[in-house]
This record gives C-alpha cells, structure tokens and sequence, in this order.
C-alpha cells in the first residue's frame, strides 16, 4: 500500500513521516496555508533518503513552471491538482519522472482518466484539496489498471474503512494527521500509515504483507 503525506512544510515533518514508513512527501506549491517556496523545498530535498517520491503539488500553473519548480526544489514527481488539460499533462509528463493527476469525485473529466498521460490518478473530494471527506460510492469500482491514490478527508479513523471499500493502490493524507495546519502530528502519521497497511488488500500489499508497498519496482524505478 502506498502512503503518500502531502502538505509537509518544514523539514521536522519530512523526516517524520519518512521515518513512520511514508513512501511519498508532498509538498504544497498552489495558494494554501500549507504552501512553501522553492528553496525552502530544495533544503529539505536534498537531506531526504533518494527512495523517497517527493512530490511538488501544483493547481493550474503553466506547465512549464511546472518542470521549473520540480528541478529546482530537486524533485521526482508533479501532482497537477487543478484543471489542467491532458496536453498540459503530456508536457510535464515528458519532463519529469513521475506524474500524478488529480480528478475530483463526481467529475466527468474523470471517465476520460485515459487520455491524461500520467502515472498515477488521484481521487479528492469533489471541492480537491478541501480536506473534507466524500462519498466513497463515487469512485468505487474504478479500473484496477490505473493506479488510483484516493484522497480527502482520510484520517487514521477511517482511513482503513476507505481502504476496504475502495481498494485503491494508494492513499494520500494531509489535514488528517496535523496537530495545525500545516504541522504535522506524530502519533497521528504513525496511526494513518499502520492503518492504511494493515487494511491493504493483497493486490496491494506489501512483501510479505508486512512492509512498505514495493512501488519503486512496479513503476520501474528499482
């Protein structure tokens, strides 16, 4: 099962969540109280293990600022969080290793999931970015050949239930596991990422059932 924690602001909470077993960091480039500057970003990058996805999160910027932030905050991955177009998607995708794009639940641009060249397809609520849980109906019985990282409103509560019912290849939390906006909560990240792996399915499990999701194989990246 694939962890990703999002809107990581300082290198305190990077550290964390690495430690706690995150696969992926997400890091807030969009207007938002958890939004950071390049720099800031770069400092941190560069002191984290290289297994791990680090993430630049993006809402319908230009995608050459895109590819630019991603180089310079030392980067993996670009999620495109906004309403980006599936060319807008094919640039970045062209220049970066990995890219998520985000649909929000109910949204008809989701059935078209196919013409976005990306790696990964992320499910918010239909407000993304708001936090706020939806009704996992919404996205049950989505393709197993995309990999889906579901997201909004998941907390160490009930993060598992999510897992059970939508069977997603990945989670991704943010306000769920803060102490404040924009800090993070340590009892809280542990609880999500132990959750959401013991809920995994098996398609979606770890070696063994007991470790981290092997995602640096199946993205080919081992």
């Amino acid at each position: 099962m694939f962890v990703k924690i999002c809107g990581i602001t300082s290198e305190e909470d990077a550290l964390l969540a690495v430690a706690m077993g995150a696969d992926a960091l997400g890091f807030v480039f969009a207007p938002s109280t958890r939004q950071v500057a390049v720099g800031a970003v770069a400092e941190i990058t560069r002191r984290l293990p290289p297994e791990i996805i680090t993430v630049g999160v993006f809402r319908d910027a230009l995608a050459e600022r895109v590819v630019e932030v991603v180089r310079r905050a030392g980067l993996k991955a670009a999620q495109l969080h906004g309403r980006e177009r599936p060319e807008q998607c094919a640039f970045v995708a062209e220049r970066v290793p990995l890219v998520i794009k985000a649909f929000g639940a109910g949204d008809p641009e989701l059935a078209a999931h196919g013409a976005y060249r990306s790696d990964v397809i992320l499910i918010d609520g239909p407000s993304p970015g708001s936090g706020k849980l939806f009704d996992w109906r919404l996205v049950e019985g989505l393709p197993a050949a995309r990999r889906v990282l579901l997201a909004g409103g998941l907390t160490p509560e009930n993060v598992a239930e999510a897992v059970q019912r939508v069977r997603p290849w990945g989670v991704d939390v943010s306000s769920g596991v803060e102490a404040a906006p924009g800090r993070k909560d340590p009892l809280k990240v542990r609880a999500f990422i132990q959750a959401a792996r013991a809920a995994a399915p098996v398609e979606h499990d770890g070696e063994g059932g007991d470790g981290p999701y092997d995602w640096q194989e199946e993205l080919g990246w081992s």
